[in-house]
């Protein structure tokens, strides 16, 4: 399988693409296998860029340990450098339908070459303000968003690596989570500026998270904490998020970066 390793703010996935080879018998268990460090190529999962009738092409994302996720901010980004810069489909604008519908993306281009993209994240939900939930003994609020999938934020609990690996897993299995859930850990530095650390659902720590910066905005928002444009500082790196009055959509503007192509026997 010919595949080339891109990320997000160093949320990183294998790309493939199934325009010009055939789909992987088993995604799921190759997402298992090629996401681990050492015996794999090292990633935070498998993403399979498909024709799609109705748009420029269909994103699939396999988390590290091989459930399917609806939608990934950052891997949506690189899938539209993918397109771009590999000639199948050579425009600015494209369309890409997710499993949580379909999104736009508008590409920065460079030297004949996509760095970034600002992407349209569609409508938040809320599901839940400061909901309080019993974890580890302990009771702590969450501001609970959808973007296409779930996210639990949280702005009371600092992100020390020891609450981080105790509380992010908990509360990503918790029973009021039916699906599982992100977890974002959140720091309000200013009201256009926020700090989070993302326990990622099916891949424990990332980097960054997409959706999950744009959840985290919306739920500062809700919770009278930050305006609606403001800086998400994540470990990888910075995106812009915006939730505008206008048409209540979520816009996240960041880069993408390829950084090796290969083959994988499959």
């Amino acid at each position: 399988m010919r595949f080339v390793k891109m990320h997000g703010l160093s949320n990183d996935y294998v790309f493939a693409d199934t325009f010009t080879q055939p789909c992987p018998e088993d995604p799921a268990a190759l997402s298992i296998e090629i996401s681990r460090q050492h015996v794999g190529i090292g990633a935070d999962g498998l993403i399979l860029i498909e024709p799609c009738e109705g748009a420029d092409a269909r994103m699939r994302i396999f988390n590290a340990d091989g459930s399917e996720a609806q939608i990934c901010g950052n891997g949506l980004r690189c899938v539209g450098k993918y397109l771009h810069d590999s000639g199948l489909v050579r425009k600015e604008e494209m369309d890409v339908m997710t499993g949580a519908g379909l999104k736009h993306l508008t590409m920065t281009i460079e030297n004949g070459k996509a760095v970034a993209a600002r992407a349209d994240m569609g409508e938040p939900r809320i599901i839940a303000s400061r909901k309080e939930l019993e974890i580890c003994g302990r009771t702590i609020h969450f501001t609970c968003v959808s973007m296409g999938n779930p996210h639990a934020i949280t702005f009371e609990e600092e992100a020390g690596d020891g609450s981080f690996y105790v509380l992010g897993p908990a509360v990503e299995n918790h029973e009021f989570f039916p699906e599982r859930t992100n977890v974002e850990f959140t720091r309000v530095e200013a009201r256009d500026k926020l700090h989070v650390r993302v326990w990622e659902r099916g891949s424990s720590e990332t980097m960054a998270c997409g959706s999950g910066a744009c959840a985290t905005l919306v739920a500062a928002v809700v919770e009278g904490l930050a305006d609606r444009t403001a800086q998400v500082v994540l470990p990888g790196g910075a995106l812009t998020i915006e939730w505008s009055e206008e048409d209540n959509h979520v816009y996240m503007t960041g880069p993408a970066e390829a950084v090796f192509s290969g083959e994988y026997p499959v």
